[in-house]
């Protein structure tokens, strides 16, 4: 990366936690979060002063807005809030949308509120209801009030999307974003932006093998940073501060030295870096550091560069399908206690659709050690988890062969 770059890098950077990452807290939750995960409703509770906190519930991405609201504010009353309703949802059968928007009473409630939850559904509802063409509401900026007033916004799955400045808007099939269709106002359109313009936000992460489809939006929009929330788990996002609790964990996507290769005509990208952020980890945006949970911190560090380094592992697998449920995941620990510098995978369309004008494109995915790659593990949780800092990654487009292998032909005895 030229110096020049670098340095207009470290200071958006350094505007992002200034400003709109400042002494708010935005809390982007992956989805599927259980109403009994005590840890992160309590620490939602908590970011916004605890218990007689006061909150506002906007179930306007949800399929069924008032059984949405109703768990949410039962889940954050448990927690000791004093949470409310906002009854603003294009899927409301018995109130008018325009009514609800322009009524003061529910202006007064998000203004005197400390925190705002937003539920998952349909991220497009949200911002087509609260910034339709791109103009916010009275009632977005009484929210935008809240939170640059140091309160919490926080919001799970399609509550989560909307937190970039640019959100996947409807971008389901992972490997057709991967195959340029990227398209305004369809796969992609404008978020409403709490965590500022220099974060990418995506949820569903590893479940779903997202980290496939931000690589193309993060290229395309010029980001360097993207961080990818997995199921019921949430990142606190706060001071400059990231820092992962619930469940599971979240994918860092660092392409502040990254490059591509137009002239493939498809997408690719050499040098990017990603960290995957376990429960209890913490990462500073200003300095890059990532420290770990105290249990990874108690347990094993990895450096595959130390002199006594003895991997768990003796080699490394072919990942058939590196976009599967939480597998670049599974590579990236693998591959860190391992002897190996580097493993490969694919990703491509087993039976591709009728209207796939590229069926046999696929990529190959190269994750690969780098000078400052390392970890931590722990079974302190129950399992074997680890944590990976600044591992390489290589996406090139491929051919596809089909069939892409042939059984072994039966031997016939003489």
């Amino acid at each position: 990366m030229p110096a020049l770059a670098r340095l207009r890098f470290v200071a958006a950077c350094a505007a992002l936690l200034a400003g709109a990452a400042g002494a708010q807290t935005a809390i982007p939750i992956g989805g599927a979060l259980k109403y009994d995960n005590h840890a992160v409703w309590k620490r939602i509770v908590d970011e916004a002063g605890g218990p007689g906190a006061r909150f506002v519930v906007f179930s306007t991405a949800a399929a069924n807005p008032e059984r949405s609201a109703r768990q949410i504010v039962e889940a954050l009353n448990r927690q000791g809030a004093q949470a409310q309703w906002v009854p603003v949802a294009p899927r409301l059968k018995d109130r008018d949308l325009k009514t609800e928007l322009e009524n003061p009473a529910n202006l007064e409630l998000v203004r005197h509120a400390r925190g705002v939850y937003f539920s998952g559904g349909a991220q497009e509802l949200i911002v087509d209801t609260l910034q339709p063409a791109g103009q916010p509401t009275a009632l977005l900026q009484a929210i935008w009030e809240v939170y640059r007033g140091g309160g919490v916004v926080a919001g799970s799955s399609a509550g989560a999307a909307i937190m970039s400045t640019v959100m996947f808007r409807d971008a389901q099939d992972t490997l057709r974003v991967l195959k340029g269709q990227l398209r305004e106002g369809r796969e992609i359109d404008r978020g409403l932006g709490f965590v500022g313009p220099e974060l990418f936000i995506d949820q569903h992460f590893l479940k779903r093998g997202r980290f496939g489809r931000m690589l193309p939006l993060m290229q395309a929009k010029g980001y360097r940073l993207g961080l990818g929330v997995d199921e019921d788990s949430a990142a606190i996002i706060k001071n400059g501060q990231i820092e992962v609790i619930g469940a599971k964990g979240a994918l860092l996507v660092d392409l502040s030295q990254a490059r591509h290769e137009p002239q493939l005509g498809a997408f690719n990208v050499r040098g990017a870096q990603l960290s995957y952020l376990d429960r209890g980890d913490r990462h500073d945006l200003k300095t890059g550091v990532t420290t770990p949970s105290p249990q990874k911190a108690a347990d094993l560090a990895i450096d595959p560069k130390a002199p006594n380094f003895k991997p768990y592992f003796k080699s490394v697998p072919f990942y058939a399908d590196m976009l599967g449920d939480t597998t670049v995941v599974n590579a990236m620990g693998t591959l860190l206690d391992s002897p190996a510098g580097e493993t490969l995978g694919l990703a491509f369309a087993g039976t591709p659709a009728a209207d796939d004008s590229q069926p046999d494109l696929g990529f190959e995915f190269r994750l690969y050690k780098t000078p400052a790659t390392r970890g931590w593990f722990t079974g302190a949780f129950g399992g074997e988890d680890y944590t990976v800092v600044r591992m390489g990654l290589d996406v090139m487009p491929v051919q596809i062969q089909r069939p892409l292998y042939r059984l072994m032909p039966v031997q016939t005895s003489r």
